[in-house]
């Protein structure tokens, strides 16, 4: 299986076990941020949740300008993979933030886990479901009873959403082996995917463009590509934990306006990855609104709010994937966001 399709399953994977890939980025072209810290620069390591890509861009981008040396940090980025837990790195102290999501959040929050999230750079989930065109299978509403590709990964999360609002059953669930073929040789198929990934490979191994339904335009809206750390580093940090999340906000600023910068870091830790995917995951990205939506039209990048995490808490909870009494206020701080924060 290719590392696109790979990356979907780190993204519904919080138990997998392991370590992962140490990259150090160097700093080039320094940005002019006004606020400068050029000595004694705070070394920080964010473990990602897969290879390096233009959905990790902003981060990227803010080691290639040095935003994060402005910010008086020294930032290395370490990659997932399926093998890492980046939940168990953060906790046990080998990284400083993880990039999360909403319904390991909430989890880590029923677990006893001691993590938090600070910031969440995407307003919407990416995870799509994948059609043929020419078929009926346009919309979500019209996949009920139809043979749909899904990991068991994602049982505790999006599943559960469509069971619940659409009426799917586990008779329509299939194997997916995160490998477009399946798909491919039958029409009549649909499958799991990340906006900004599985469509591409689809086009570019099928020859044809894919229906492709963005699951956050229907109602399910926990927050991804977040910010995590440790409850521990927010009571005694705060100052550090600001700093990252400014810069690295900034640097997703900076990356949606022209991104070349972090590619060339992206492809350096990531030699698979090719300038067409990047410009199509970016594009994407913008086209979706997956960055710059919602409350991050008024509030900023990384903005997020209560009232949308009660949401989220409510939804996981009427599908059963959460029990009713968890506090759901522990997985988020709005302490460091909301500050409007650009370049």
């Amino acid at each position: 299986m290719n590392y696109i399709n790979r990356r979907q399953f780190i993204q519904y994977s919080s138990l997998a076990l392991g370590s992962g890939i140490l990259t150090s980025c160097t700093t080039t072209n320094k940005s002019t941020s006004p606020v400068k810290n050029g000595k004694n620069l705070d070394k920080i390591t964010y473990g990602t949740n897969w290879y390096a890509q233009a959905e990790h861009g902003g981060f990227y981008q803010a080691i290639a300008t040095g935003i994060y040396e402005d910010y008086g940090l020294d930032v290395t980025i370490r990659m997932g993979n399926a093998q890492v837990n980046g939940t168990q790195l953060l906790v046990g102290g080998a990284i400083d933030f993880y990039m999360g999501f909403g319904i390991e959040a909430i989890s880590s929050v029923e677990a006893g886990i001691p993590t938090i999230t600070v910031a969440a750079i995407f307003q919407k989930d990416p995870q799509v479901l994948i059609a043929h065109p020419g078929v009926g299978n346009d919309s979500l509403g019209k996949l009920k009873g139809k043979p749909i590709l899904v990991s068991s990964l994602a049982e505790k999360g999006y599943w559960q959403f469509l069971k619940t609002k659409f009426g799917y059953t586990d008779n329509q669930r299939r194997p997916y082996n995160f490998n477009v073929a399946p798909f491919l040789v039958d029409k009549n198929v649909i499958q799991q995917g990340y906006l900004t990934s599985e469509p591409f490979t689809i086009q570019q191994k099928g020859g044809f463009e894919p229906v492709v339904m963005l699951l956050a335009d229907a109602g399910y809206e926990p927050y991804a590509t977040t910010i995590e750390t440790t409850k521990e580093m927010v009571e005694k940090n705060p100052d550090l934990v600001q700093r990252f999340v400014d810069a690295s906000i900034k640097g997703w600023y900076s990356y949606l306006e022209n991104p070349e910068p972090a590619n060339q870091l992206i492809k350096k830790d990531n030699p698979e990855m090719t300038d067409e995917l990047l410009a199509y995951s970016l594009e994407k990205m913008k086209e979706y609104g997956i960055v710059i939506s919602g409350d991050a039209i008024t509030k900023g990048i990384g903005a997020m709010t209560d009232e949308r995490w009660k949401s989220f808490f409510d939804s996981v909870v009427k599908a059963g994937v959460i029990q009713p009494d968890t506090n759901y206020q522990e997985a988020f701080t709005l302490q460091f966001v909301n500050k409007n924060v650009s370049i």
